[in-house]
């Protein structure tokens, strides 16, 4: 009599953790990563552009900042930072491993640039840097089921 076959659902590649045959919901954080990461690069050139075109939007002067640079190196500083973090996010959703690796480092620097910012856009800066640490949580605690779901979609595997 041959060995009952295991109705767990799982996959198991040789030198590897154990891997649900479909995804938990843990998938569902790394979306809302890269949808989130998609949200930030917005917010990012939201106000990138608003520092290169209405420095009087803000609440204090230069000077009043962590880091005194004028408001159009802000600018610019957050339409690059605005690059990375879509980049980054549209690579997550992709399934892309550096996508993961990017978007922490990508992340880590965007609450950087926030803090140093917080003084002239509070409210945006704090729910930009929340956001961020919640991107952080769900890009380093389940990201690898992503990439084998994607994987098993394009090998034209299915659900159970």
């Amino acid at each position: 009599m041959s060995e009952p076959e295991d109705n767990l659902g799982t996959h198991r590649r040789p030198g590897e953790v154990e891997v649900p045959e479909w995804p938990s919901r843990w998938v569902g954080w790394i979306l809302f990563a890269g949808v989130m990461m998609i949200v930030l690069g917005m917010i990012h050139a939201f106000q990138g552009f608003i520092a290169l075109f209405d420095d009087t939007y803000f609440l204090v002067r230069t000077r009043s900042l962590a880091i005194h640079l004028n408001y159009t190196v802000w600018g610019w500083i957050h339409l690059v930072v605005a690059l990375l973090v879509l980049g980054s996010g549209i690579a997550l959703l992709n399934g892309r491993l550096w996508g993961r690796i990017v978007g922490v480092v990508v992340a880590v620097l965007s609450i950087l640039v926030n803090i140093a910012f917080l003084a002239a856009y509070p409210i945006w800066s704090t729910i930009t840097i929340a956001i961020d640490v919640l991107v952080i949580w769900a890009l380093t605690v389940h990201g690898d089921e992503m990439r084998v779901m994607l994987e098993r979609k394009s090998a034209g595997g299915t659900p159970r």
